[in-house]
Protein backbone atom coordinates (compact mmCIF):
# COMPACT_ATOMS: atom_id res chain seq x y z
CA UNK A 1 0.00 0.00 0.00
CA UNK A 2 1.19 3.36 -1.25
CA UNK A 3 2.28 5.30 2.55
CA UNK A 4 0.58 8.41 1.46
CA UNK A 5 -2.44 6.63 1.32
CA UNK A 6 -2.42 5.41 4.57
CA UNK A 7 -1.36 8.18 6.11
CA UNK A 8 -4.40 9.72 4.82
CA UNK A 9 -6.98 6.49 5.87
CA UNK A 10 -5.38 6.85 9.27
CA UNK A 11 -6.27 10.77 9.33
CA UNK A 12 -9.62 10.27 8.31
CA UNK A 13 -10.46 7.24 10.92
CA UNK A 14 -8.78 10.10 13.43
CA UNK A 15 -11.17 12.41 12.12
CA UNK A 16 -13.74 10.05 12.22
CA UNK A 17 -14.14 8.49 15.83
CA UNK A 18 -14.59 11.91 17.82
CA UNK A 19 -17.33 12.47 15.13
CA UNK A 20 -19.05 9.10 15.26
CA UNK A 21 -18.93 9.24 19.50
CA UNK A 22 -20.56 12.67 19.08
CA UNK A 23 -22.97 11.38 16.89
CA UNK A 24 -23.91 8.54 19.31
CA UNK A 25 -24.37 10.48 21.98
CA UNK A 26 -26.86 13.07 20.35
CA UNK A 27 -28.54 9.34 19.47
CA UNK A 28 -28.81 8.58 22.81
CA UNK A 29 -29.34 11.99 24.14
CA UNK A 30 -32.73 12.18 21.34
CA UNK A 31 -34.15 8.41 22.29
CA UNK A 32 -33.95 9.15 25.92
CA UNK A 33 -35.98 12.50 25.67
CA UNK A 34 -38.53 11.47 23.04
CA UNK A 35 -37.39 13.60 20.78
CA UNK A 36 -39.51 12.89 17.21
CA UNK A 37 -37.69 13.54 13.66
CA UNK A 38 -38.89 16.82 13.40
CA UNK A 39 -37.88 17.72 16.66
CA UNK A 40 -34.63 17.15 15.60
CA UNK A 41 -34.72 19.21 12.21
CA UNK A 42 -35.96 21.88 14.11
CA UNK A 43 -33.06 22.30 15.71
CA UNK A 44 -30.38 21.52 12.94
CA UNK A 45 -31.98 23.68 10.17
CA UNK A 46 -30.12 26.42 9.27
CA UNK A 47 -26.98 25.25 11.55
CA UNK A 48 -23.26 26.40 10.39
CA UNK A 49 -22.41 23.61 13.26
CA UNK A 50 -24.26 20.96 12.61
CA UNK A 51 -23.36 21.40 8.65
CA UNK A 52 -19.78 21.50 9.64
CA UNK A 53 -19.73 18.71 12.17
CA UNK A 54 -21.23 16.34 10.06
CA UNK A 55 -19.68 17.91 6.48
CA UNK A 56 -16.52 17.06 8.13
CA UNK A 57 -17.59 13.40 8.76
CA UNK A 58 -19.26 12.85 5.40
CA UNK A 59 -15.68 14.25 3.55
CA UNK A 60 -13.41 12.01 6.11
CA UNK A 61 -15.80 8.78 5.76
CA UNK A 62 -15.61 9.38 1.42
CA UNK A 63 -11.47 9.37 1.47
CA UNK A 64 -11.18 6.96 4.30
CA UNK A 65 -13.79 4.37 2.32
CA UNK A 66 -12.45 5.36 -0.80
CA UNK A 67 -8.78 4.32 0.38
CA UNK A 68 -10.50 1.15 1.63
CA UNK A 69 -12.34 -0.19 -1.18
CA UNK A 70 -9.36 0.96 -3.42
CA UNK A 71 -7.29 -1.34 -1.30
CA UNK A 72 -9.63 -4.39 -1.20
CA UNK A 73 -10.87 -4.32 -4.75
CA UNK A 74 -6.87 -4.51 -5.53
CA UNK A 75 -6.23 -7.61 -3.33
CA UNK A 76 -9.44 -9.38 -4.24
CA UNK A 77 -9.88 -8.65 -7.76
CA UNK A 78 -8.11 -9.51 -11.06
CA UNK A 79 -8.12 -5.69 -11.67
CA UNK A 80 -4.94 -3.44 -12.52
CA UNK A 81 -3.98 -0.86 -9.56
CA UNK A 82 -5.21 1.86 -11.42
CA UNK A 83 -8.72 0.47 -12.11
CA UNK A 84 -8.68 -0.37 -8.84
CA UNK A 85 -7.71 3.12 -7.94
CA UNK A 86 -10.68 4.23 -10.26
CA UNK A 87 -13.87 2.05 -8.76
CA UNK A 88 -12.24 2.90 -5.20
CA UNK A 89 -12.48 7.00 -6.36
CA UNK A 90 -16.18 6.62 -7.98
CA UNK A 91 -17.10 4.36 -4.53
CA UNK A 92 -15.56 7.84 -2.62
CA UNK A 93 -17.13 10.47 -5.27
CA UNK A 94 -20.36 8.76 -4.73
CA UNK A 95 -20.74 8.31 -1.19
CA UNK A 96 -19.49 12.21 -1.02
CA UNK A 97 -22.58 13.43 -3.25
CA UNK A 98 -24.63 10.59 -1.23
CA UNK A 99 -23.27 12.18 1.97
CA UNK A 100 -23.59 15.89 1.24
CA UNK A 101 -26.84 15.81 0.06
CA UNK A 102 -28.07 14.31 3.29
CA UNK A 103 -26.41 16.79 5.46
CA UNK A 104 -28.39 19.48 3.37
CA UNK A 105 -31.55 17.93 3.83
CA UNK A 106 -31.15 18.17 7.83
CA UNK A 107 -29.40 21.79 7.88
CA UNK A 108 -30.59 23.86 4.83
CA UNK A 109 -33.58 25.51 5.46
Amino acid sequence: MNVRLYIWQRATAAVMVPLVIIHLALIVHASRHGMTAADILARTRGSVMWASLYGAFVIAVAIHAAIGVRNVVSEWSPLTARRAMIVGNAFGVALLALGLRAVAAVVLP
